[in-house]
């Protein structure tokens, strides 16, 4: 256990980013699965802005890596792309 006073504010600090960044990180694999399942183009559109978007916010405070999230979105948009096609 700390002794210090400011390491047991660190790991009661880094206790609480744990928990928000799993909670984050839990919501948007769920919300990749949701657009997955999909197989109406237009609301893979809708589900793809919001998801991207959370991708990018991962991405930008370091809870994924940027090359994950961008391997994620480029997958993601040629799904919602084929679906495009299957449906035309």
């Amino acid at each position: 256990m700390a002794n210090h006073t400011s390491s047991k504010k660190a790991i009661r600090s880094s206790a609480k980013k744990r928990l928000q960044n799993r909670y984050q990180h839990v919501t948007t694999r769920n919300m990749v699965k949701k657009l997955r399942t999909t197989t109406d183009h237009a609301m893979a559109v809708e589900l793809y802005k919001t998801v991207s978007s959370a991708l990018d916010k991962l991405a930008k405070r370091n809870i994924i890596h940027r090359n994950k999230a961008a391997n994620n979105k480029s997958k993601l948009a040629r799904l919602v792309n084929s679906l495009n096609v299957a449906t035309a």
